[in-house]
């Protein structure tokens, strides 16, 4: 008859099974609640703005440089906003961040109201065609998930070195890893302007092969309770 231990260990070996499996799946993009912008005071270090998450229920406070109003970029092509793990571009009607950037510019900081897991950053028009390159230099690595050339004025796509981002027109959003509670950079380079806006991860529901991963792995947990059950 096995023992208690047998058993755990024969279920121990099934979930590393799982676990191995479940290690093999490709990333899925999942969606992004994007922020709402409000409550906007311009300032080149001492603007500040509010941004509210609809479908999570989150909020976060901006401050830093904030420039005038210049209307609402259209977050285009979608899929220069969209890819990896960010499964939709932000919708034009929530709005951009608008910064110019150069050396007198603040320190920008995004304070969440809690803790959330691998924030988001969609990043518009940055840099000028040609060789006219402008910045972001945040305080934490990252991952490019989406770039490409900017709808309104071409260009290319971000791209990174380090922990700063660089573009020459470019569009992208950028992922942040682990559990935060704000996210810093600086824009020391000046350029006519171009903007942000920050996401955090909506509740995702499980792709067709997660499910075929539960259910095979519960599966062959119980095909090891029966093989292991005495006759």
């Amino acid at each position: 008859m096995p023992t208690l231990h047998t058993l755990s260990k024969s279920f121990a070996t099934a979930a590393l099974a799982c676990g191995t499996f479940a290690a093999s799946l490709p990333a899925v993009a999942g969606p992004i609640d994007w922020a709402s912008w409000s409550n906007s005071v311009v300032g080149v270090t001492t603007g500040s703005a509010t941004a509210t998450f609809v479908a999570t229920g989150i909020s976060a406070t901006y401050t830093g440089e904030v420039e005038p109003f210049a209307g609402v970029p259209s977050y285009g092509p979608a899929g220069t906003f969209s890819g990896g793990a960010v499964g939709n571009a932000p919708p034009q009607a929530n709005g951009i961040v608008r910064l110019i950037g150069g050396a007198a510019a603040a320190t920008n900081t995004i304070t969440f109201s809690q803790a959330v897991v691998n924030p988001v950053l969609a990043i518009w028009s940055l840099g000028q065609p040609g060789n006219f390159i402008a910045q972001f230099n945040f305080n934490q690595a990252f991952t490019i998930e989406a770039g490409g050339p900017n709808a309104e004025f071409g260009g290319a796509s971000i791209y990174a070195v380090g922990n700063t981002i660089f573009g020459a027109e470019g569009n992208g959003v950028i992922q942040f890893t682990g559990s935060l509670t704000s996210i810093s950079w600086t824009n020391p380079v000046a350029e006519d302007w171009y903007g942000f806006t920050v996401g955090v991860q909506a509740a995702a529901v499980p792709e067709p092969e997660t499910y075929a991963l539960m259910f095979g792995g519960l599966g062959l947990l119980a095909f090891v309770a029966r093989r292991r059950k005495p006759a």
